[in-house]
């Protein structure tokens, strides 16, 4: 499409001259018919060098003899522009007759399914919504209006989506919850008779685990995003518009409220509460409340100036003991401090 129709599509105004864009791609790699950002000033020696015949940055970056589409917020408008050349995924419309879709569901008009694809007994399937090949939507699940469920990704039964929920590729829905009582003969497994509720515009990435409750609801709410493989243990609360990164693990009970942001690989302990707006850095241990507006990190997790000057300091132990030591024996009380 011409750059001024790209333009008007969101909002944007531009300088240089109108021409026709083919596609999007990196400052690096564009050529004269492709549009690139400049996501950051760290990159203006790649736009230098660019062969990109359209950039998107801010106003104060834009070129001479280069067409700019002119951004306040680059990295949102270049999630929109890259948007309108994206390719959908699929190829197929209607219901495949190599899906099975139990008599008693019901599907709503435009509902894509593909071959392979379960859908079981009193589920419902909004309108506009797609299910890939595999993907296995049990009794009673609610799926609600353009959600996109993609291959191998399953709905245990009772699980409930909102409007426009995205489940990537063998993520699972309403697996049991990790419950067990212990008896002299093992473990005795607690059924876990809860559900799982997902609020609206949630997106879940590849290959996460979302369990169902003991009893009530492990509850999702609107507008959060969680990345691949996490792990969300049952009667986990998250609030909305959320960012729960890779490899993250929130155990049971744990409730997380508004905003709250937990980079990769953190864990967080059961039954605790992370109030609106908390962040925690990667690799760190969640294991007692932190009240909102936290910034924290470290294992076990502590405020972030904290973590920071202690992350700093680790890579000098080594040579810190050395000098105690020396200090020990300058003063004689080594020897009475190992015995000690």
């Amino acid at each position: 499409m011409r750059v001024s129709e790209v333009a008007g599509k969101v909002g944007l105004t531009f300088s240089g001259h109108d021409f026709e864009i083919s596609a999007v791609n990196t400052l690096v790699l564009a050529g004269p018919a492709e549009l690139a950002p400049l996501l950051n000033r760290k990159h203006l020696p790649e736009l230098a060098q660019s062969r990109a015949g359209a950039v998107l940055c801010e106003e104060k970056f834009a070129q001479e003899g280069r067409t700019c589409l002119l951004s306040k917020n680059v990295k949102l408008d270049w999630a929109r522009v890259v948007a309108l050349f994206a390719r959908p995924q699929g190829c197929l419309t209607g219901v495949s007759p190599q899906a099975y879709v139990h008599p008693e569901a019901v599907l709503a008009q435009g509902v894509t399914v593909y071959p392979f694809a379960f859908v079981g007994a009193r589920a419902t399937v909004g309108q506009g919504t797609t299910l890939f090949p595999g993907v296995y939507v049990g009794e009673d699940c609610v799926v609600g209006q353009d959600c996109t469920l993609y291959p191998n990704s399953v709905l245990m039964a009772a699980t409930v989506l909102g409007d426009r929920v995205i489940i990537h590729a063998g993520t699972v829905l309403g697996s049991d919850g990790y419950g067990y009582a212990q008896s002299p003969a093992g473990h005795v497994k607690v059924p876990q008779v809860g559900v799982v509720v997902v609020g609206n515009d949630v997106e879940i990435g590849a290959n996460a685990t979302v369990d169902r409750a003991a009893l009530d609801a492990t509850r999702i709410g609107d507008g959060t995003k969680i990345d691949n493989l996490a792990q969300i243990a049952h009667n986990v609360q998250i609030g909305k518009h959320c960012l729960i990164i890779a490899q993250a693990g929130i155990a049971g009970s744990a409730k997380l409220g508004n905003g709250v942001v937990l980079a990769g690989q953190v864990g967080v302990r059961d039954n605790i509460s992370l109030g609106d707006g908390v962040q925690v850095s990667a690799q760190s241990g969640v294991g007692e409340d932190l009240p909102p507006g936290s910034l924290a990190g470290g294992s076990p997790s502590m405020d972030i100036t904290t973590y920071l000057k202690v992350a700093k300091i680790l890579p000098r132990l080594p040579e810190l003991m050395r000098r105690v030591r020396r200090l020990e024996k300058a003063t004689g009380t080594d020897d009475k401090e190992n015995q000690e």
